[in-house]
């Protein structure tokens, strides 16, 4: 394929041609950003001159769009400089009102800004103010998990949260239907050892309720489970005749799993299985059913040998 070859001439009139039309881009870029425009900036809210004879708490978030007039320069830079970085609103109306109106204090905002740039309008335009009696109660962490162990594997003792306890703050109405504030899910797959988490809580559904801490921690302990058999007594409630009653047999056979950890520490003494008399006075059965009544809280229960035993009262 031949290759053009200019002149001198040619050359110099092509680079002519070429460094006025990028003179002409860079004056039209110019004249384009010197233009006024509309663009948003996000800002954050400062309260000023709050009312002291009442109690209040905002309803929307302290974050508002400032719709600004200003020029292609600072439309340029907008997301990399947001000016100002907050802007202050005079709260002295709600001495007598529950809504603050931004249309109010346009000339206020616009003495923070910078002179070259203008605030038109805010969104949103009006802010509103909760003015019932609030207080402030702790009440429980609630864990919400979906955890997934290692064949074998499980929570060996009790789950640590930090802190129990969370302050919630809110209208007295409110604050008397909440008994305990539930995190989110906890979701943890193939577990085989202890770990430590932080889990964020649940945001509130109400905007006049707050809560303080956002988050907890969660120490999880996890220990391998193996299997374990001890015997254990039986005892024999609601005999109200205090008849003689033999039993047979006097003890039952309880298999469980236990952590590795907890494994020679949990015996007899932590396990409680009883008989009812009034299954026999009452209900008239043979035999009496037995019934687990106390165990440990973080053992599995397998099986109870037997579960059905005889009896023979003595007259």
């Amino acid at each position: 394929m031949p290759f053009i070859r200019l002149t001198k001439i040619e050359k110099r009139r092509v680079f002519s041609l070429l460094a006025c039309l990028l003179l002409a881009i860079a004056a039209w870029l110019f004249m384009a950003l010197n233009n006024k425009y509309i663009y948003t900036a996000k800002t954050v809210l400062v309260f000023k001159n709050t009312p002291t004879k009442r109690a209040f708490y905002p309803l929307q978030s302290d974050t508002i769009d400032l719709q600004v007039e200003g020029t292609g320069w600072q439309l340029l830079f907008a997301r990399l400089r947001i000016s100002p970085p907050s802007v202050s609103v005079n709260l002295s109306q709600l001495n007598t009102k529950d809504f603050i109106v931004f249309s109010d204090q346009l000339f206020n905002i616009n003495r923070q800004l910078e002179s070259t740039q203008k605030v038109i309008s805010v969104k949103p335009d009006t802010l509103y103010f909760d003015f019932t009696k609030r207080i402030v109660k702790k009440v429980p962490v609630k864990l919400i998990d979906r955890l997934d162990f290692v064949k074998q594997y499980g929570v060996s003792s009790e789950i640590i949260l930090n802190p129990k306890f969370v302050k919630v703050a809110g209208p007295v109405e409110e604050l008397a239907k909440i008994k305990s504030w539930p995190t989110d899910t906890l979701k943890l797959d193939k577990i085989q050892g202890s770990t430590t988490v932080r889990i964020g809580l649940q945001h509130s559904i109400h905007k006049n309720v707050s809560i303080y801490p956002s988050s907890v921690e969660v120490k999880l302990p996890v220990d391998e489970f193996t299997e374990k058999t001890i015997e254990v007594p039986l005892k024999l409630i609601n005999n109200r005749n205090y008849n003689s009653i033999k039993l047979y047999p006097k003890k039952i056979k309880v298999t469980f799993l236990v952590a590795l950890s907890n494994y020679d520490q949990v015996d007899d003494s932590f396990i409680s299985a009883t008989v009812d008399a009034d299954e026999w006075q009452n209900l008239k059965h043979r035999q009496f059913t037995v019934k687990i009544t106390q165990f440990p809280d973080y053992c599995k229960l397998v099986s109870v040998m037997p579960s059905k035993i005889d009896f023979i009262v003595e007259k």
